[in-house]
């Protein structure tokens, strides 16, 4: 059995969102950790955790930060984290996966399913392996209530309910 964790010098969590429904805005999460245990070299028996620290999301104006951790969204100082934990990990050819998981947000925890591409796996500088994978998905942030809402004067949307999931993961094999 073979434990794996996310090295975040060289990995990305990121997220994209509609803005009044004609532009995206993007964000990502800097600090966050995860582990995958598989006994397969291909991961196909993998069990995955994840967690990012709500605190930590950028968007880059701070005061929309600031919103996105209060109350209105994320609501950080009663759910400083979410979690990701894999149930199944379903091979579609290649190197190519659906895994699905149990995502918790703001204390409401609901299956998703992201796509993973499994990039490769080597050595890096300095002697370890390590393996890249990149992730996608999309949720719904309203599942997770992240239930704010506004309403231009034209009667447009200010930020839509689907959120965009991408992930860059690289993990490091450890000894």
């Amino acid at each position: 059995m073979a434990t794996w964790t996310m090295d975040p010098m060289h990995s990305e969590i990121g997220f994209k969102v509609r803005h009044l429904v004609i532009s995206n805005v993007s964000g990502k999460f800097t600090s966050f950790e995860g582990t995958v245990i598989a006994d397969n070299e291909d991961f196909s028996d993998a069990k995955v955790t994840f967690s990012a620290d709500i605190d930590s999301i950028s968007t880059g104006p701070a005061q929309r930060d600031e919103h996105l951790k209060s109350a209105d969204f994320f609501d950080a100082a009663n759910h400083p984290k979410l979690t990701f934990e894999s149930t199944a990990i379903t091979p579609k050819g290649g190197d190519e996966f659906e895994m699905t998981g149990d995502l918790t947000i703001r204390g409401t925890k609901k299956s998703v399913t992201l796509n993973v591409e499994l990039g490769g796996i080597g050595p890096n500088a300095y002697g370890q392996t390590v393996a890249g994978f990149e992730l996608n998905g999309k949720i719904n942030r309203k599942d997770f209530g992240l239930n704010w809402s506004a309403v231009t004067e034209a009667g447009g949307i200010v930020v839509a309910d689907e959120v965009k999931l991408h992930i860059n993961a690289e993990l490091v094999k450890q000894a």
